[in-house]
Order: structure tokens, then sequence, then C-alpha cells
């Protein structure tokens, strides 16, 4: 069927509608939510995965051979310092340790002897001279059998946690068998990489948050204690040594931390994440104009975190960019600025204050 003009009717139809639909929404301002970009506090961060360390850490060894006579602890005690641990058979050395001190007695009741004879003038000096090197070397000779019988109490050298213990009574150890792991765990140390082109923004007391797959949603706070003297030439890393402390005990050595290393604090530019639109490599906002229309505006992104985004370039302070609702915009179009924030534009607000 055909219209008046002579062109088909559904094409004549199609056209009216098109119209319709032009001259009633075409020109309707899009709603979206508009925010004033300003400066905000801002600490950089640094990710790296960092190994637990205890502050102090040793695999208890005996210094000779001998049987196992007892063993004071148990698997997982805590103990403190100087503490027996485990005691070695040592009845060849008690018996030469008496026979040692009644050398020593001997000897010594000599030398008294032939002083009294050497002040009367009736020995010579020398024979007493004499003497007394006897009478030093057999008292040096308990002395030595003393620490030779203390070599066979096994003590723990500082306070700390017991790991498994790998010895029982009758046991024969030898210099070197583990008898068991000794931690201090009431602080550790988390060693983590960090690139040789991030060195001069280190120091000393910076902040280290850590977390752990162990423990999820805990966050463990600790300082920069140590940054290594020497950049690894392979990996052209350097090594940083975070202190945490550690009161309930549930950071163990070995166990991997997330760290991130905040940098001090500084001022930037920063906008909420969803307002960046991304498309390949470039990213852009939209900037309102006075006419409350949008134009596309260029940006350089640094760094993201929480819901929010650093704008390096492209963007200045009082700058007013579309938050939520870029996804129905094109340059040109005409907006109608909600007064308040979009969900969206709000939660990422909230971290940010949240950080601050």
């Amino acid at each position: 069927m055909r219209s008046s003009t002579g062109l088909p009717l559904c094409f004549v139809l199609a056209s009216a509608l098109a119209l319709a639909a032009g001259g009633q929404g075409g020109d309707r301002p899009v709603p979206v939510t508009v925010e004033s970009v300003r400066l905000r506090p801002w600490n950089d961060s640094l990710q790296a995965l960092g190994n637990v360390k205890a502050r102090e850490s040793i695999t208890v060894t005996a210094k000779v051979s001998e049987i196992v006579q007892t063993v004071h602890f148990d698997s997982g005690d805590r103990v403190a310092a100087g503490a027996s641990l485990v005691t070695l058979s040592g009845k060849a050395q008690q018996a030469a340790l008496a026979q040692a001190e009644a050398a020593a007695k001997e000897a010594d009741t000599l030398y008294q002897r032939q002083s009294e004879l050497a002040a009367q003038q009736l020995i010579a000096r020398s024979a007493l001279d004499t003497q007394r090197a006897t009478r030093d070397a057999t008292r040096a000779r308990v002395e030595q059998m003393k620490a030779d019988i203390g070599d066979r109490v096994i003590r723990a050298p500082f306070a700390g946690v017991l790991g498994i213990r790998q010895v029982s009574p009758g046991s024969l150890v030898t210099p070197g068998t583990p008898i068991a792991t000794l931690d201090d765990t009431d602080r550790v140390y988390v060693d983590f990489p960090v690139p040789e082109t991030r060195l001069a923004s280190l120091a000393r007391g910076q902040r280290v948050d850590g977390g752990s797959a162990a423990y999820p949603g805990r966050k463990f706070e600790g300082t920069v204690g140590t940054v290594d003297a020497r950049v690894d030439p392979a990996t052209r890393a350097i090594t940083v040594r975070g202190e945490f402390a550690n009161p309930e005990h549930l950071l163990r050595p070995g166990m991997l931390i997330q760290v991130t290393l905040l940098q001090p604090e500084r001022q930037a530019l920063l906008v909420p994440e969803i307002a960046v639109v991304q498309v390949g490599t470039d990213s852009y906002v939209f900037r309102v104009q006075p006419d409350q229309t949008v134009e596309r505006a260029d940006v350089r992104v640094g760094a993201r975190r929480e819901g929010l985004a650093e704008i390096v370039e492209g963007l200045k302070v009082g700058d007013r960019i579309v938050v939520d609702g870029t996804g129905k915009l094109r340059v040109g179009s005409k907006i109608a600025a909600a007064t308040g924030k979009a969900p969206a534009a709000q939660a990422a607000g909230e971290q940010g204050r949240k950080h601050d």
C-alpha cells in the first residue's frame, strides 16, 4: 500500500515515528551525578610479598655425643631464658670431676705446707713455685670438668616457643643433632623486596600493613625497621625488613604475608574511580561546561586504591566532572546534575574518608 505521496506507507510511518522521538527526547537533559575535583591527602602504596621471620630463631642442638637422660619440655612449650631443656647422661664426667677435686685439694694442702717451710727458708723458692703451678693446674682441671658437665645440660639461650620435640630419653645425640626449634615471636620481622627505583622513597619508621590468607580480613600493622645495604644485582630489588608486634603470636616464622608499604602523605587530585572511562589505553572523563553540556577531557591516571583514582594530568582543582551516568553520555550531551552523590560515588568517597 502506498501513501498519497507515492511512497510506501511503512516507510512514511517509520519516518514519522523517528521525527516524533527526536522532537520529544533528543534534547532532554541526561540525569547524572556531578562532583568537583579537589585536592585530598593521599599515600602512595607499594605492594609486595614477604616472609615472616622470628626476632630470634635457632635449632637447639647438643655440643657433645651422649645419651639423653631427661627431657624437660613438651612440643610447643613456652620457656624462659636459661630454662633446662635436656639433660644428658654424665656419670663418667661426674666421676672425673670428683677425681679432679680430690687432686686439687691435695695440691692445695701441699702448697700450704711448702709455703710455711719456704717462710722458714727450709726449702728452695723454686720448689714452692713448682707446687704453686701444680695447684693451679689441678684447679683448672676442676673448672674444665665442671664446664664439661655443664655441656650435658642443654638450656634455652633466650625466651621463646619450642617446636616439635625431636629426641626422647635414651636417644643418642651428637653435635648437630636437632633437639627442637626455638623461636622468639613476641615481635617478628617480615622481609620483602622493593624495586630499586623506589629506593629514594624508603625510610625507617614508615608504616607497613600486612595481611595473611590464614586470617582473612585481619590487618597487621608494623613499621620499616631496616633497609638492606645492598641491591640484588639479579632482581634489581632491595630487601626491606618490617617489624611487627605479635602479642597474640598469630604470625609464625615462614608464613607468607601480603605487605602494603605506605609512603609519606601528600596532596593529590583524586576522583572516584567510576568517573574514569577506559577505552583501550586511553582514559578520559566527562567535564561539565558552564552551559551544562559535557566535553571529553583526556586524563592520565596515576595510582588507584579503595575506589579512588589519582589524576596526574588533564584536570585542575575546581573542574566539575560526571561521576555516575557516564554510560549515557556523548560529547555535547546536555545534563541535569543531581544535587547529591550517586550510591557508587558515595561509596568511593566514604572509602577515601576512611583512608584519610
